[in-house]
């Protein structure tokens, strides 16, 4: 899930959240004239009739005035990236005057607590945002509309990475049918503080790319002094777990087999993950002494310049600057840190699907304004011109949508207005793609709430058994599948 759990974290502490790079115009009129020079790949004509699945050649296109609620508009709390969605929306309206979007106010978008109800019970929106992680508990319920009809329709499939697109297929596979499109694309690797590698005596443009690299210059960092945490983790509110998982990623393990059927951290990998937080937090001292982290609190500190690392996708970076000044240019991104026998890390995402009650026209309507949001290179979220002149962040190696040429048109319009260092993120743009990818378990969400005692009790318990931990608390989740069967 690109993964938005963090919405609900800062929301819990009271921190504004940001909607990740829905980059726009500060006025509706500039917007409409930026969206009419570069029109999405779906053309418009409106006066064409609704298409037909043989009609393949033709352009989308509503056959009469439609309405679509669409929910994840940015909350008030976050004025600037609220001003852009509403400025998008004026400029989509105005490039498809038979189109009105009712814009719905969820933060966070897709909360775990209540989606699994409100999406049996088919409240959801025309056109609603969720986690990759859903995406086939969405296309299991039934409540959500194949759109595979439309495929032929929508240019930019064949721009998008198979790996990402077929996420939103039913099944995960290539041959399965089409259910919704994606926002964004994520992968997590290593946040670091490269003034603190600079002040530890580390080399800032070589971070480390084992764990056990990792360990030895947490502790550098760390004896700078006692405000200065070297490594942080998280351990509540879900994110324990959501990291405990990429971890065994990391370590070339999984948290569920491959059937998605038996708890699979109970052996020498996840023996590696937990010895390797019990050094760091009590031999060590790296870790600091304040526990139960979840996602603002880490951001907090490395914003004000005490963390040296921790574990994080690309979006980390504009919650710091939105919600503490950050000044990103001290930041650096570097792949997911590899274990003793072997390597991986956890990939994530978010998009959208539809209602299955909505219309003909209404699923047109979500398809032409989910293009031009969210996968078109100039407009939405890949403004990039107008997101550096409203201070945002611009440079980051997300969302990492797209292969090919549209790729290729991505990173040179990201290029052209980057507000940061782009060699910052040097070592995470050249060794991410080298390690092996894997998605979110099954039943994610209650696995990772389970596996936030398992980090808690290791982080928080001097004389906690890893051996036992993994004992009792794989029996926890075993339970978690179980009852889901």
């Amino acid at each position: 899930m690109k993964h938005q759990r963090w919405v609900a974290a800062l929301a819990a502490a009271g921190i504004a959240t940001t909607v990740a790079a829905c980059g726009s115009s500060s006025s509706s009129d500039n917007g409409a004239n930026t969206a009419q020079s570069q029109s999405p790949a779906i053309s418009s004509d409106t006066t064409s009739d609704s298409p037909s699945p043989a009609a393949s050649t033709a352009a989308l296109d509503v056959s009469k005035p439609t309405t679509i609620t669409v929910n994840c508009e940015p909350p008030t709390t976050a004025a600037s990236q609220r001003q852009q969605w509403l400025d998008d929306v004026a400029s989509f309206e105005k490039l498809h005057p038979n189109i009105t979007i009712q814009s719905k106010d969820e933060a966070p978008c897709d909360d775990p607590n209540t989606f699994s109800a409100k999406l049996a019970s088919g409240q959801e929106e025309n056109v609603f945002y969720l986690y990759m992680t859903d995406t086939q508990q969405a296309i299991d319920s039934g409540q959500v509309l194949d759109i595979q009809k439309y495929a032929e329709k929508i240019p930019v499939l064949k721009d998008i990475q198979p790996s990402v697109i077929n996420i939103f297929r039913k099944g995960d596979t290539a041959d399965g049918d089409l259910y919704g499109l994606p926002k964004t694309n994520y992968t997590l690797g290593l946040v670091y503080n490269r003034a603190l590698f600079t002040k530890a005596g580390l080399d800032p443009d070589n971070p480390p790319t084992t764990w056990a690299a990792v360990r030895d210059d947490a502790k550098k960092i760390a004896a700078l002094g006692p405000d200065y945490v070297g490594y942080a983790d998280y351990s509540a509110g879900n994110t324990g777990g959501w990291h405990f998982t990429a971890e065994m990623y990391s370590q070339g393990g999984h948290v569920v087999s491959d059937d998605g059927k038996k708890a699979d951290f109970n052996n020498d990998k996840g023996l590696a993950v937990l010895n390797n937080l019990k050094a760091m937090r009590w031999t060590d001292n790296s870790m600091g002494s304040k526990q139960l982290l979840q996602y603002a609190d880490t951001i907090k500190m490395m914003a004000a310049g005490k963390l040296g690392m921790t574990i994080g996708a690309p979006d980390y970076l504009p919650n710091m600057q939105s919600n503490y000044k950050a000044d990103l240019s001290q930041i650096g991104l570097a792949p997911m840190p590899a274990g003793e026998n072997g390597s991986g890390t956890l990939l994530g995402g978010d998009g959208y699907m539809f209602n299955k009650n909505d219309t003909p026209d209404q699923v047109i309507a979500g398809i032409l304004w989910l293009e031009y949001e969210n996968l078109t290179p100039g407009t939405g979220q890949f403004d990039f011109k107008r997101t550096a002149q409203l201070g945002n962040p611009v440079g980051l190696p997300e969302p990492d949508l797209f292969q090919g040429d549209t790729a290729a048109k991505e990173q040179a319009d990201k290029a052209a207005s980057a507000n940061l260092p782009i060699n910052n993120f040097k070592a995470y743009v050249d060794g991410t793609p080298q390690l092996a990818g894997h998605v979110e378990p099954p039943q994610a969400q209650p696995i990772y709430k389970v596996l936030d005692g398992l980090m808690s009790a290791v982080l928080t318990d001097k004389n906690a058994d890893p051996r036992k931990l993994l004992d009792d608390y794989s029996a926890k989740v075993q339970a978690v599948l179980d009852n889901a069967s």
